[in-house]
């Protein structure tokens, strides 16, 4: 039976791989069994049971253990990117910008409140470090505090994971507390605030259809393309029944006339500008399709080729008579102006005859096997570039050692960019949210795991002999920053309250969180868009403060 306790007690990469596997698959376990009142630690289980089977004897051969957690945090931090890159710099656009600077500002709070407590407390400030990032939950923050350790220092330090760990639970139990008790303080009446976002979501903008009966003498003898300099919008003509009845699609050089009945499409808070072209009117359009043979049909980019055109460089609506009237991309629905730029997986509204549909949908590719299959080689081009721009020096002043981005940091910077303008470089940078969720999970898996076997030996002597008090500095790091941005938030801002609570959330890069946030409605989306909004400025911020505060303070 010495084979079967070398599994478990011995050496080599069998016992590695057989240790970690262990450690993660009861993490999984654990995560998806042990709820209270519905909170859960999720897969963060993976870091405590590692810990335990350190703890209990179990080891990783040190070399194993580096790399995994490397790789793992690479993989982890690379797939967020990709991510959250196409929305990243449209993040910061009407509305996203002071949510983004709130974020930031939940962020710099909490390392100055865990700066401040270093200096009170007396607790070196690599361990202080790790209590950040376990009280505001955020796994590649402690990643990239670690790595800047090892790069200025030569060796590891278990106290980084260690007060990751104590700090975690109370952590997530803290950000949720934080919204119940700005819930109390203001006073909030959930069915008001669902009241005031109904109100209000009649103004946000919608793509919709508009049919109409032109009536405007300006408009007598103006071409389709000329519409937009008319009016000052974005339009989209996907049908026209003239006045001598005959039903077609137009081309932007077709001529408009008074008696004209079409059908606009564009963004829903334009209504009041569309109608000055006309009179809202009905049409039969299904019936006149019969006759014509006209179809709606959605079709799915997935040619290489069409990544980073834009839909006027293609010419589709002279060369095969369709429209294309919306796309649908990542759950958000645009107007199909000439100088949107089309990206894999974009999923376009075309109306046309059937055979020109047909057609059409061959070369955008319409195949959705060919987006299943992950594009590797972009992923590990990526990873190149994201680990040589994170081991480049930077002198920066101040610092005795020159500044580097490091492993997490550059992948991720790397992975943003690619994400949001690899269309533009006809880098095909797509995977599907299956495949960037494996890929995610399976690193986030092998780091946690690698930094519980590192920090197991430690872990229960640090806390019998004092490091339980880094549970109470969590909190505080924990509930300071979030009460008062949120304060903050909701009395000067005006926001409403599912708004804030998705804020909290995303500025905590906190799944339980946003959970918990979105559970509170279920009649709009407003927490689950304002998570979305300041999550990667927040995931890159927290990446970068990792380094600095150890580059800075250590």
């Amino acid at each position: 039976m010495d084979w079967f306790s070398n599994l478990f007690f011995g050496t080599g990469i069998a016992h590695s791989i057989f240790v970690l596997s262990l450690a993660i698959a009861a993490g999984i376990f654990l995560g998806a069994k042990l709820k209270i009142k519905g909170i859960t630690l999720g897969i963060t289980w993976i870091l405590f049971c590692a810990i335990a089977c350190s703890h209990f004897g179990m080891t990783l051969d040190p070399l194993v253990e580096s790399f995994a957690k490397d790789l793992g945090l690479i993989l982890f931090v690379y797939s967020i990117g990709l991510q959250v890159g196409p929305g990243f710099f449209s993040s910061f656009g009407k509305g996203g910008l002071s949510l983004n600077m709130l974020s930031a500002s939940i962020v710099f709070l909490g390392c100055l409140t865990t700066y401040v407590i270093h200096v009170l407390s007396g607790v070196d400030i690599a361990t202080m470090t790790g209590v950040l990032f376990g009280a505001v939950t955020n796994t590649p923050g402690l990643g990239a505090a670690q790595q800047a350790y090892q790069d200025l220092t030569g060796v590891s330090n278990p106290d980084i994971a260690s007060g990751y760990a104590m700090a975690y639970p109370l952590g997530v139990v803290g950000i949720i507390f934080s919204m119940l008790f700005i819930r109390w303080i203001f006073r909030v009446k959930l069915e008001k605030e669902e009241d005031q976002v109904k109100a209000e979501k009649g103004e946000e903008q919608q793509i919709a259809s508009f049919d109409m009966k032109l009536t405007n003498p300006q408009i007598d003898g103006i071409r389709v393309r000329d519409l937009k300099l008319l009016t000052h919008v974005n339009i989209v003509v996907s049908r026209l029944l003239d006045v001598n009845g005959n039903e077609f699609m137009p081309d932007a050089d077709t001529i408009l006339h008074v008696g004209d009945r079409v059908r606009f499409v564009g963004d829903a808070k334009n209504e009041r500008t569309i109608m000055l072209l006309g009179e809202r009117t009905e049409v039969a359009w299904e019936e006149k399709e019969k006759d014509i043979h006209l179809v709606n049909r959605h079709i799915i980019v997935t040619k290489p080729k069409m990544n980073g055109r834009r839909i006027g460089e293609l010419k589709v609506r002279a060369a095969y008579q369709i429209t294309i009237t919306r796309i649908r991309r990542a759950g958000i629905e645009l107007l199909a102006t000439p100088d949107l730029i089309l990206q894999l997986g974009d999923r376009l509204t075309v109306v046309g005859e059937q055979e020109a549909v047909d057609k059409v949908a061959k070369v955008f590719g319409n195949s959705t096997k060919k987006l299943d299959a992950p594009n590797l080689a972009s992923l590990f081009f990526g990873i190149i570039l994201g680990v040589t721009l994170g081991s480049l020096p930077f002198a920066l002043p101040g610092l005795s050692q020159p500044f580097k981005l490091g492993i997490a940091g550059g992948s991720l910077i790397v992975a943003i960019l690619m994400g949001a303008f690899g269309t533009k470089w006809h880098m095909v940078t797509y995977t599907t949210s299956s495949a960037n969720l494996m890929i995610r999970e399976i690193g986030i898996a092998l780091f946690l795991a690698s930094v519980g076997f590192g920090a197991g030996k430690s872990f229960i002597p640090t806390l019998l002999e004092g490091g339980y008090v880094w549970i109470g500095y969590g909190v505080l790091i924990t509930l300071l920053p979030l009460l008062i941005i949120g304060i903050i938030g909701r009395q000067w801002l005006k926001l409403d309250y599912f708004t804030l609570m998705g804020l909290i959330a995303g500025s905590t890069t906190d799944p339980p969180a946003l959970a918990y946030a979105t559970s509170q409605s279920s009649q709009n989306d407003r927490a689950a868009v304002a998570y979305s909004t300041v999550y990667p400025l927040t995931m890159f911020l927290r990446v970068l403060t990792g380094q600095l505060m150890i580059l800075l303070f250590l």
